[in-house]
């Protein structure tokens, strides 16, 4: 059996501790990925998994395994890189990963376009809230949201993320509309698990606010927010690039448009300049140019 592809399956095996997950990812059988484990396991004479009903732990064995398989894997992919760019076109496939709600809102049509560029390309896109080890999940390329990313990998700005307050025009008919900060405390607030849940500070001017609202319905992804706001269920905190849609059409109205919410920014993160490959350059230069605009 081909060798590398054992070690693929091996190490999607070991990242997600699963057969069946490991299965559905690569679209093939569970048996068939039993069966190029056990040929791996075969091949270097050692057991380097433990499995069990309820888990699967890597042996010491496993752990040596798997880093030497990453290396392997990532090795095959430079070579494939490197050997695409005789002819001028981009080959492989690129690793990337954002939160759902920027993968729904932006991500996924941007990396339509992306392909229709280098159609020799594929792009595998994990929409997750979880912070991952790019190295250790083979991430080529990370965007995430945030105040101040993460210094020990390398960032490249996209675009200033912007948060409004919002509400269905039903809720603001029924409730009232808030004038002041103040008037927060008295509504159903809609928040995010991960940011400003019991706290959010607005800005307007020279005047701050700090409220502690009641969170009578909290998520750790912001689409789910972005729905309950839209059927009635209170205020909530949403970034512009998911609400601009919603705002435009009426569904969703802007609540205290006068004070604004702390700046937050959308960055592309790398582990290092070093090993960057012409595709995740390539990428990289779109998403910028792409987003210079800030279509939402």
């Amino acid at each position: 059996m081909d060798r590398l592809t054992a070690m693929q399956v091996f190490v999607e095996v070991a990242s997600s501790g699963s057969f069946s997950a490991t299965a559905d990812k690569l679209d093939m059988s569970r048996a068939m990925v039993t069966r190029y484990v056990a040929e791996l396991e075969q091949w270097l004479g050692a057991r380097l998994l433990q499995r069990t009903t309820r888990s699967v732990t890597l042996t010491d064995a496993g752990e040596n395994c798997l880093r030497r398989s990453q290396q392997m894997l990532a090795l095959m992919e430079n070579v494939e890189e490197e050997a695409s760019t005789h002819d001028g076109a981009l080959r492989g496939q690129l690793r990337v990963t954002c939160s759902m709600s920027f993968a729904y809102a932006q991500m996924a049509a941007a990396v339509v376009d992306f392909l229709k560029r280098y159609p020799q390309l594929k792009i595998d896109l994990n929409a997750s809230e979880g912070a991952l080890n790019l190295v250790e999940a083979r991430i080529d390329l990370a965007i995430r949201i945030s105040a101040e990313p993460d210094p020990a990998l390398i960032g490249r700005l996209l675009a200033p993320c912007t948060s409004v307050l919002v509400a269905s025009p039903d809720y603001l008919s029924a409730q009232g509309v808030p004038q002041l900060p103040a008037d927060l405390v008295a509504h159903r607030c809609l928040s995010y698990a991960n940011f400003g849940k019991s706290v959010w500070k607005l800005q307007r001017g020279e005047e701050h606010a700090e409220v502690r609202v009641a969170s009578h319905f909290s998520a750790n992804e912001a689409t789910a927010l972005l729905r309950a706001a839209l059927a009635g269920g209170g205020i909530a905190l949403q970034p512009t690039y998911l609400t601009n849609p919603h705002l435009q059409d009426g569904s969703l109205q802007m609540v205290l448009p006068d004070w604004k919410l702390p700046d937050m920014a959308i960055y592309a993160l790398y582990p290092s300049r070093k090993h960057l490959s012409p595709a995740v350059r390539a990428l990289l230069d779109f998403l910028v140019e792409r987003f210079v605009k800030i279509p939402w």
